[in-house]
């Protein structure tokens, strides 16, 4: 346990708690779903009856956006999150603390050793289901995930924006949120990132998405923007 000197909630991201330490310096935290147990590392501070986990902006790209001002967080208690990208659970977990007991995150991971390690993170966690699958082909698993209030996506894959909306066709409810970590130089390294990031926007807005902010993920991450916008069914 690190020594604090206060934890509030966050005046702006609700479920996001400002972490104050004896040092001066200021992290973001969640509250821990799993208490005792770290996922990647992260200190835990314990304040009150509760214990919560750091969250390392350098480590989440969610993080990383939060810091960087969002417009709002839009993930919520009790809320279905279909998580696309899951890997070892770093940021899944942080969701997985936001939504608490009565969310659920479908996390869906295409790499069978990376699935192991978020495998160990999902036992602790009783509101996360692993679903080992190509996220190109949500056909594979609509019989695993429900509908769902969210998608949060972050695959290093090319032509991200359609593979989400593909998705979001299946799972995400109207007026449902998206929060997608584009990653230019995974889509095409010889392209501009800002030209990448204008591609995959005007693809998800012919899909059905009404875009809300684009954060750039500097210094935290390179060539990275987290996209947050709201999907419309097509009538």
């Amino acid at each position: 346990m690190s020594a604090v000197s206060s934890i509030s909630p966050h005046k702006k991201y609700l479920g996001v708690y400002v972490v104050e330490l004896d040092d001066g310096t200021v992290r973001y935290a969640t509250k821990n779903l799993a208490p005792g147990y770290r996922v990647y590392g992260e200190r835990l501070f314990r304040h009150g009856d509760a214990e919560y986990r750091e969250w390392n902006a350098y480590r989440s790209k969610l993080c990383a956006a939060l810091w960087n001002g969002l417009d709002e967080l839009p993930v919520k208690e009790g809320d279905f999150v279909l998580y696309l990208g899951a890997a070892s659970g770093t940021t899944a977990s942080h969701v997985s603390d936001i939504v608490g007991p009565s969310g659920r995150v479908y996390g869906v991971e295409f790499a069978p050793r990376v699935m192991r390690e978020f495998i160990l993170v999902v036992e602790r966690r009783k509101n996360m289901f692993p679903i080992l699958a190509d996220a190109r082909k949500p056909q594979d698993y609509r019989h695993i995930a429900t509908a769902v209030n969210g998608i949060y996506a972050d695959v290093a894959q090319p032509e991200q924006a359609a593979l989400v909306a593909d998705n979001a066709d299946y799972f995400l409810n109207d007026g449902g949120w998206l929060l997608l970590a584009i990653k230019a130089r995974s889509i095409d390294v010889t392209q501009e990132p800002s030209e990448v990031y204008r591609k995959e926007i005007e693809t998800l807005k012919s899909r059905g998405f009404e875009i809300i902010d684009v954060v750039h993920l500097e210094p935290y991450d390179k060539d990275h923007a987290m996209v947050y916008a709201k999907y419309f069914r097509r009538k």
